[in-house]
């Protein structure tokens, strides 16, 4: 195969981990500057070329897209998902990834601790938001930032109203954090790839400085992590819906704290800290994937008319809990079982003798009509949660 790297720093520790990584499982690396790269949007055929002359053919890119470059990475991004090229992460994932308001309201959706967030816009609220999530001190972010800069500890609120203040100025959007004081100066940083975490690091500040990012001066050591944490980070990365991703987690009370997901991690404190190959195990996935190419189950399964996909959650209570899927005939009224999620516990394409739990999630294929009358309504749902 031949694979592209999206980067604009060659010479750096990822971009040459992962050209040997390449090099050594048999393909070919090609580097290319992001910025290069001009873009014909055309019908019925996207194109790109790189310096001035057609794009050489690639099988899969690596996108290494920077901060700084963000919205013209993300087009170059979708326009090679457009021309069919497998990208380790897609576009959207990054975008959403790397937009740290956005990044937050999609996790509170879901079941993931993250630490208290306020975003406002008018300086008479900046007070109002301090106050509610828990007063100072408090972490202030820009919207979009890496490696720890654009991120400042206010310990009273005139000096996190004059900080806001300054930053909006100069039409920077900010967030105002919780400072999850148990984790002052570290955190733990987990590598994800696919459905694994490959590699974990607890990073700790050096001196006065609260940030344990690595390129801060941090250091770095091998941490095993527990159940909760690994499943906490590696569905982060699903809900960002990113392949490979760094997923940043503080050590709060009560369990672990996404703080952030990063679609370009570093590999030189993580590799160096663990002694795993990560580089080469990420080269190992995009073989993968482009051997066994993803696809919108949602979309290829709803084409049939009449039919759709449906997550049922297995309530307490429910008529289908402790049953086996044998006995409940789904199979017979047109329905099919094609994973059960149980806990941190995956059981793909599951056999009629399989039983369903008070708990499980089971994701089916059928007729929209039975479907409608297997998900629980919103008041039966409501009921079962307070039974």
């Amino acid at each position: 195969m031949k694979i592209g790297i999206l980067t604009r720093e060659a010479k750096n520790y990822s971009s040459r981990r992962l050209i040997e990584a390449c090099e050594r499982r048999g393909h070919e690396a090609a580097v290319f500057d992001t910025l290069k790269f001009n873009m014909l949007v055309e019908h019925g055929k996207p194109s790109l070329t790189y310096e001035n002359a057609p794009m050489p053919h690639v099988d899969a890119i690596i996108p290494r897209i920077g901060a700084s470059i963000t919205f013209y990475g993300l087009a170059v991004v979708r326009q090679l998902e457009q021309m069919g090229v497998y990208t380790l992460n897609t576009s959207h994932a990054i975008g959403v990834s790397r937009d740290k308001l956005r990044a937050s309201q999609t996790f509170s959706r879901h079941n993931i601790g993250i630490p208290p967030t306020a975003f406002v816009r008018d300086r008479a609220g900046v007070i109002p938001a301090i106050e509610a999530v828990g007063g100072t001190p408090v972490i202030i972010k820009l919207l979009e930032g890496t490696q720890g800069i654009g991120v400042i500890l206010a310990d009273t609120a005139k000096i996190a109203e004059a900080i806001i203040e300054t930053l909006q100025s100069t039409k920077q959007n900010v967030l105002i954090q919780k400072f999850v004081a148990e984790s002052k100066g570290k955190d733990i940083r987990a590598l994800v790839i696919g459905d694994r975490v490959i590699a974990a690091m607890r990073r700790k500040a050096t001196g006065d400085e609260f940030r344990s990012n690595v390129h801060r001066g941090g250091t770095t050591e091998l941490v095993k992590l527990n159940e909760e944490y690994e499943r906490t980070a590696i569905h982060a990365a699903q809900i960002m819906g990113l392949t490979v991703a760094g997923v940043d987690m503080l050590e709060g009370k009560e369990g672990p704290l996404v703080m952030e997901v990063n679609s370009s991690p570093g590999l030189e404190g993580i590799e160096g800290a663990t002694g795993i190959d990560i580089a080469g195990q990420i080269i190992e996935s995009i073989e993968e994937h482009v051997q066994f190419p993803e696809f919108d189950l949602r979309q290829r399964l709803t084409l049939a008319t009449g039919y759709g996909v449906a997550e049922l959650p297995i309530r307490p209570g429910s008529p289908m809990a402790g049953k086996t899927i044998g006995e409940l005939d789904l199979r017979d009224r047109d329905v099919l079982v094609l994973s059960i999620q149980r806990g941190s516990v995956m059981i793909p394409n599951p056999g009629g003798s399989e039983r369903l739990l008070a708990g499980d999630k089971a994701l089916c294929y059928g007729k929209r009509i039975v479907l409608r009358d297997l998900v629980p309504r919103k008041g039966q749902a409501e009921a079962a949660k307070k039974s």
